[in-house]
């Protein structure tokens, strides 16, 4: 059986789309038409991917994103019909691993969710660096046991996050563009908007730093992408 999937809308015409399409490749799709089914279901039925509309009547999508978090790590692709940028990186700031915005296509849908479950096995099936436990300080990235720990505090990351870390970490000292960490983070080849990149940094990086005026992590190198101090922790550096 393969992998299941939520799929949260108020429009019937574009739920029976996205089902019947998903169905097609495999897919065993539930569906919910308004934000108070969605986080009944996001919580009950364990599905393994979400499609969740930013608009929807009882609570909105952003509300459900956020008290999905809350207990859930699953993939979620908000989808949303705004064009303003500050919708989009609001699902994203409230953990959505990515928006589609309305119309798409569903070439277009059906690429993400592939790349999104891709990365979800991927990340379960990776060996754990031969029980490599990455240290920079304070900072421990666990990779056997998914976590990033700052002394004896677990930092609460999503999947996404931590895999962002993790990455930036094995590679410490090398830069990446924004469009290489989609394709090496996200999964994403032929699609994605470079924005999820600065957004899920950015999100990261509250997380992450101690001290939001001085990063010592994950640094920027203007005009070009990010990249992990390899000197992490040896003493404060600037990245802004």
């Amino acid at each position: 059986m393969g992998a299941k999937i939520l799929v949260v809308d108020d429009e019937p015409n574009i739920v029976d789309i996205l089902k019947a399409n998903l169905e097609r490749e495999g897919y065993t799709v539930v569906t919910a038409g308004d934000g108070a089914q969605a986080l009944e279901l996001g919580q009950s039925v364990k599905p393994d991917l979400i499609l969740l509309d930013c608009m929807l009547p009882k609570m909105d999508g952003f509300d459900v994103c956020r008290r999905l978090r809350q207990t859930v790590s699953v993939p979620i692709l908000m989808l949303t019909a705004k064009s303003e940028e500050i919708d989009k990186v609001l699902g994203l700031e409230l953990g959505a691993d990515d928006y589609i915005t309305k119309p798409f296509s569903i070439r277009e849908v059906l690429a993400r969710v592939k790349a999104q479950l891709r990365r979800v096995r991927l990340s379960e099936a990776e060996p754990d660096a031969d029980g490599k436990v990455l240290t920079f300080g304070e900072l421990v990235i666990d990779n056997a046991a998914y976590e990033v720990r700052r002394g004896d505090k677990v930092i609460d990351l999503t999947l996404r996050e931590f895999e962002l870390v993790r990455f930036l970490a094995q590679n410490a000292g090398q830069v990446f563009s924004r469009e290489s960490l989609l394709e090496k983070v996200w999964g994403y080849e032929y699609f994605g908007d470079v924005r999820t990149v600065d957004v899920t940094v950015r999100r990261t990086r509250e997380k992450l730093e101690p001290d939001q005026d001085n990063y010592r992590f994950i640094l920027t190198k203007r005009g070009v992408g990010y990249y992990f101090d390899k000197g992490a922790g040896a003493a404060d550096k600037t990245g802004k």
